[in-house]
């Protein structure tokens, strides 16, 4: 299974989220009811155990071991938390990620296949307009019709 879809969520006063079913299915197939959660491109990426494993395992084979790619493991490997799914299906944001997604109450899920992001509301409509604007752009275009669509 995989993360598909969007939807807009409120976190609670402790900063805790209501992870939607559809989410739930794909987390529960693991064997760890949890997920780590890092952030990047001011969003917070959400990932099973076992492709955050993947994930790491690509990153201790890089050949590539460059000052970017030293900097980019701290902030993102670094900077991962553990998120336990409660009875209720909620995590718990630490408040370190909370800030750093600028998330208050309202927030966007948004499947991305392999992982979901968190984002801040009005980020994610930001994120969503630029995109209309991207989309007019011709590189972007025929780098999506090289999926068929």
């Amino acid at each position: 299974m995989r993360f598909r879809g969007s939807s807009f969520h409120n976190l609670d006063a402790k900063g805790r989220l209501i992870i939607p079913a559809r989410f739930r299915d794909v987390v529960n197939q693991s064997r760890v009811g949890a997920l780590i959660v890092s952030r990047m491109d001011g969003a917070l990426f959400c990932y099973t155990f076992e492709q955050w494993r993947r994930i790491e395992e690509r990153i201790l084979n890089l050949a590539e071991k460059s000052e970017n790619m030293r900097r980019f493991r701290r902030i993102f490997i670094g900077g991962a938390f553990e998120c336990v799914l409660d009875k209720q299906g909620r995590i718990l944001i630490p408040p370190t990620l909370r800030d750093d997604a600028a998330l208050n109450k309202e927030v966007v899920l948004v499947g991305v296949l392999d992982h979901f992001e968190i984002w801040a509301r009005e980020a994610w409509l930001k994120e969503h307009e630029q995109l209309q604007d991207d989309l007019k752009n011709e590189d972007m275009r025929n780098e999506i019709a090289k999926l068929g669509l």
